[in-house]
């Protein structure tokens, strides 16, 4: 502003426009805006302003969108990545991931605290599709459980609601997971939930010749992927769906296309469950192929109960049960 200042005032004393360009090294369209400015609000024209346009047609965060951002993370408590994903779902608002942490920096919205990991992160991820789909049962709200499948290499997800935790649920949901999913399903992996350990539920996936993986006690990572899963679920689909609405269904198989079709994924660097599943189509083996692999021999019903289950693994008898194929 100093400098500015010399330019007007020499301008001032000597009238000549070229001996002030020549003596201060500056062009006369850069004297002639300062001037005219110092004509136009004295001291104060000499200052700086702002480059910022008066118009700005390519712009998406106004006020409006500030607030929607603002409100997912203070109220869900949801990161960047999420609230992208909640904006385009709700609000079909698509801003850039910079965007929204530009928003949230300017606001000095304080980041969310993660626990630490206490071991390095290791995903168990097999390298075909329907390989092994993970099987989940989750209550969400007095009578109203919901069951998860999700394959392990895709993350391709069915859903479904039932008003009790029973093998029959589960029998149709297993109906319902071979129906939707758009790959032979060679391998269930459950927890030690009874509704799977049911003989109707064995003897169903022995029939389809589905092999039956349940996990050890206490060990849920092993079951990692439909944790995280539901835990999404959690935080993106029931923090504004309503338990008891008549249209649950509906909402639950809108958010169930939206995950396979639309919504990117963290551990498959950004793609979408049915992106994944085209790039692995030439890997993925056809039913035919399944049920020639499938050896009945190997299979035996199992009890919920581990200690037991891993007694009856001594007796040669309980590998061949009645009825498999």
């Amino acid at each position: 502003m100093r400098r500015r200042r010399l330019w007007v005032q020499l301008y001032q004393q000597t009238g000549d426009a070229g001996l002030v360009c020549r003596r201060c090294g500056i062009s006369r369209p850069t004297l002639r805006k300062w001037v005219r400015r110092f004509h136009e609000a004295g001291e104060a024209g000499l200052l700086n302003r702002s480059r910022r346009p008066m118009r700005s047609p390519n712009r998406r965060v106004f006020e409006k969108e500030r607030l929607l951002i603002l409100n997912l993370r203070v109220e869900r408590k949801l990161g960047a990545r999420r609230i992208q994903n909640e904006l385009r779902r709700h609000y079909d608002l698509r801003l850039s991931l910079d965007s929204i942490h530009k928003v949230l920096a300017i606001s000095q919205v304080p980041p969310l605290v993660r626990p630490a990991r206490r071991k390095p992160l290791h995903r168990y991820v097999r390298p075909i599709p329907g390989d092994r789909v993970q099987l989940d049962t989750c209550k969400i709200a007095p009578g109203c459980y919901q069951d998860t499948a999700v394959d392990d290499c895709t993350r391709y997800r069915v859903l479904a609601i039932f008003r009790r935790r029973t093998a029959a649920s589960t029998l149709v949901f297993l109906e319902r997971v071979l129906e939707e999913m758009p790959f032979p399903v060679q391998r269930v992996q459950t927890d030690r939930g009874r509704e799977f350990f049911a003989v109707s539920v064995q003897q169903w996936l022995m029939d389809h010749c589905i092999k039956f993986r349940p996990i050890k006690p206490a060990s849920p990572h092993l079951n990692g992927t439909v944790e995280r899963s539901q835990k999404t679920d959690r935080e993106e689909f029931w923090a504004v769906a309503d338990p008891n609405s008549p249209e649950l269904e509906l909402r639950l198989a809108e958010w169930q296309h939206y995950y396979n079709w639309d919504r990117p994924h963290g551990s498959l660097n950004g793609q979408t469950p049915i992106e994944m599943l085209h790039a692995k189509s030439e890997d993925t083996p056809f039913w035919d192929e399944v049920e020639a692999r499938y050896d009945p021999g190997r299979e035996r019903f199992q009890v919920a109960h581990y200690q037991t289950d891993l007694a009856l693994r001594r007796y040669p008898q309980a590998r061949h049960p009645t009825g498999a194929k």
